[in-house]
């Protein structure tokens, strides 16, 4: 593996917004980890992007069987991806769920809250935790987690979907949190906006290469000394 070939794992990978910023990863021949908990889905979507990447000259595509709510599978993909690299240049916090449950604060259930903030919070920190000693050795080493504006406090909360929405508040204090523990690194949460996918639904008002281009902007392009902040479009916004 080559010094100069960039390297990035994007966790929930294997559709939807996390898929498309895999792709746009690879054709800009970064060497992608397709992150995902389901094998067989994991597999076909790294299949699909060798595939496109033989006509297009994608970077290397590698699958990673790994699943953010559980703090094991954790353990062992960065024990399985220390096999295959030597180290990580980004990290993109995408996997995340949204229950149909997700109604009414008041009748949220303990599991389905706990469930909830385990994968879209507790996952991310624990992926981090797992992977800052493979970003250590990178020159230019960032994390980006994938948020929503539902999560925002600025403006006060809606009432919609209360339990991710306050697990994307907490994603929030894990990205300051992380960037003050790790200043040499570009650390940085982002809302890909309303999006067309299966959490979005078809009334959604971007489609999936919309929602995916400011998670590669950070994962690939921005300033490294940006970091510490809560993004959309480019543009810093309050959280």
């Amino acid at each position: 593996m080559k010094r100069t070939e960039r390297i990035a794992l994007v966790t929930g990978a294997n559709k939807g917004i996390g898929f498309e910023v895999a792709r746009q990863l690879a054709r800009r021949n970064f060497h992608v980890f397709i992150g995902a908990r389901n094998e067989t889905a994991g597999q076909q979507a790294a299949e699909r992007l060798r595939t496109e990447g033989a006509k297009e000259d994608y970077g290397e595509i590698t699958f990673l069987n790994i699943d953010v709510s559980k703090a094991d599978s954790i353990r062992r993909a960065a024990e399985e991806f220390s096999k295959v690299s030597d180290r990580l240049d980004t990290l993109v916090n995408n996997a995340g769920i949204l229950r149909d449950d997700d109604k009414d604060v008041l009748t949220i259930t303990p599991e389905m809250f706990e469930t909830t903030l385990r994968t879209n919070t507790v996952g991310a920190l624990l992926a981090s935790q797992a992977f800052v000693p493979l970003l250590k050795k990178s020159d230019a080493p960032r994390i980006v987690n994938v948020s929503s504006t539902g999560g925002q406090l600025a403006d006060g909360a809606e009432g919609w979907a209360p339990a991710y929405c306050i697990s994307k508040t907490a994603l929030s204090g894990v990205t300051v949190h992380l960037a003050a523990a790790l200043p040499k690194f570009a650390v940085n949460s982002v809302c890909p906006g309303w999006v067309r996918t299966d959490m979005g639904g078809s009334n959604a008002t971007r489609s999936v290469l919309e929602g995916a281009a400011g998670i590669v902007w950070l994962a690939a392009d921005a300033p490294q000394s940006e970091t510490g902040k809560f993004w959309r479009d480019r543009k810093v916004i309050p959280w």
